[in-house]
């Protein structure tokens, strides 16, 4: 049975976001949509004693968020296989659950609760560090979310990390039908001494032609497996979350490789994907390794 695509919702603005964008996204791959609403409202009921007929505020108020949530989408692209859900739980631990088998999961970059100023929710942080399956955070400028761009941008890491983000990558893009940006950052600490005829050391051309080896050996297997999607390499200098928060700027998603940190608490990504998902001017999406 075909894996769906998960999103989460909490009637804001953000969720609102993010579930449009997982239309879409579920309408691309053709993909059935799952809607995921994770209240704790069930929790507490019945543990204080009801004299009223009325129901509880927050049962309504799920129960509209969800419906309200489905017709959106309905709406939006109706040919998209739509399924709502209601967890008693916190979110991250429902979301958490429900991309063990997923497709993958998308967030918006806020909730309701989000703090004024806060560039990530919570819940997009948490989720991004520990689900199991590909997880999309729907952030940034408005002709990013939509698309407009017609490119996918590919953050190429360390190998064991990115293997699983570039077939992602070149899946979205194919899908998209756009093209794929691989992009590599290298550092130089210090360029070698001219000699004597005054010439320069060549450690940044070096660098600079390993960053591109190293990328045209990743893509070649890619490349033959999807040869309707173009593909520009680029190796820029710098840190890479610098590189690639640049790269954002022209993209329809940014693709992010992450070997989480399993067993530890606090800080479970790296700080390139981190940095992504709190200031990516494009989605992001954080494929785990495995």
């Amino acid at each position: 049975m075909e894996l769906p695509l998960v999103v989460g919702v909490d009637g804001s603005d953000g969720s609102l976001t993010a579930l449009d964008w997982a239309v879409d996204e579920a309408a691309r791959r053709k993909l059935p949509l799952r809607i995921v609403y994770a209240s704790l409202w069930e929790r507490y009921e019945g543990s204080v004693p009801t004299f009223g007929s009325e129901r509880p505020v927050d049962e309504v108020m799920t129960e509209r968020i969800v419906a309200s949530a489905e017709q959106r989408a309905r709406k939006r692209a109706p040919d998209v296989k739509v399924h709502s859900v209601v967890m008693p739980e916190d979110a991250v631990t429902a979301l958490v659950r429900e991309s063990r088998e997923a497709a993958a999961l998308v967030t918006g970059s806020s909730g309701r609760g989000a703090l004024k100023g806060l560039l990530l929710g919570s819940v997009g942080l948490s989720v991004a560090g520990r689900a199991h399956c590909p997880v999309v955070v729907v952030r940034g400028e408005e002709r990013n979310v939509q698309g407009k761009c017609g490119r996918v941008v590919f953050g190429a890491g360390d190998p064991n990390e990115s293997a699983a983000a570039a077939r992602f990558a070149f899946r979205e893009a194919d899908a998209r039908g756009c093209e794929v940006r691989a992009v590599r950052a290298w550092r130089c600490a210090e360029q070698q001494p001219a000699d004597r005829t005054g010439v320069a050391g060549d450690t940044a051309y070096a660098h600079e032609e390993r960053a591109s080896a190293f990328l045209a050996d990743m893509l070649d297997r890619l490349q033959s497996d999807h040869p309707e999607v173009t593909v520009e390499c680029v190796t820029a200098e710098g840190p890479a979350h610098k590189v690639l928060l640049d790269q954002s700027a022209d993209a329809d998603l940014l693709v992010l490789g992450s070997a989480r940190r399993q067993g530890h608490f606090g800080l479970q990504l790296g700080r390139v994907s981190h940095t992504a998902l709190h200031h990516s001017v494009c989605p992001v999406a954080v494929v785990p390794h495995a």
